[in-house]
């Protein structure tokens, strides 16, 4: 399964206004892990950038001459998204600007090649009446972004990626339980010892390593005890 993490950054808040893509950035997810694979670009926008908007994300006018056009890079855009489930927060706001950037340049809109699911209306489901921006989901669910001076569309896109994984392991507690339980009842391997004998093991980069202690933090203090995967740990070194 592949799935794309999509994030902008642009002139101002209003398409119907010419405003324009700065910053597209789409990182590559791989059966539900991130593969190391993103596409990242800044844009001349030809106009210039709201005072507003250049509060948020720090790109000047100035910062972005001499880069491409967007229209230089779009075929190459598609071509790396292809057929994945498109990722996004607050879709209409970036398919809007997508649209109108591919529309100059001839091309069909996002949607038409691809599923786009909006990570937004998936986060109001999942907790109604709550905040549900990307800042109140990594507090949510224990995601470091204490390096997000300004937004970013490669940093947001990456931190997105994390808090939609979190906001789904509900998908993979189902085959966790039946490790688990195969362990208790001593099915796992000869002894029960755990891991069990097949088990894959990743190595974690020290930032992801700092976001999984994060998460295993936060859970066990809204669940008041130590997590399975924390039990499991302690009944090996014991």
């Amino acid at each position: 399964m592949r799935q794309v993490v999509l994030d902008t950054e642009t002139t101002g808040l209003s398409v119907a206004d010419g405003h324009r893509v700065i910053e597209l950035a789409c990182v590559e997810l791989i059966n539900r892990q991130a593969s190391g694979r993103h596409w990242h670009h800044y844009f001349d926008p030809e106009r210039d950038i709201d005072e507003g908007a250049q509060a948020v994300h720090g790109l000047s006018r100035e910062r972005l001459e001499g880069e491409p056009k967007f229209a230089d890079l779009a075929t190459d855009f598609l071509d790396f998204v292809g057929d994945a489930e498109v990722l996004i927060h607050n879709a209409p706001f970036d398919l809007g600007f997508l649209r109108a950037e591919l529309g100059r340049v001839g091309l069909p809109e996002l949607s038409s090649q691809c599923q786009v699911t909006d990570t937004l209306m998936l986060a109001r489901e999942l907790h109604p009446g709550k905040r549900n921006s990307l800042d109140a989901l990594c507090e949510r669910y224990g995601i470091s972004n204490a390096h997000r001076s300004l937004h970013g569309a490669l940093l947001d896109a990456r931190l997105l990626a994390d808090v939609y994984l979190a906001m789904t392991r509900g998908q993979e507690s189902l085959e966790i339980g039946l490790v688990a339980d195969a362990t208790t009842q001593g099915l796992g391997d000869e002894q029960g010892d755990w891991p069990p004998q097949g088990l894959k093991q990743i190595s974690l980069s020290s930032f992801h390593q700092s976001v999984h202690e994060a998460y295993h933090a936060a859970m066990e203090k809204d669940a008041r005890g130590p997590s399975l995967w924390r039990r499991l740990q302690q009944t090996q070194v014991r």
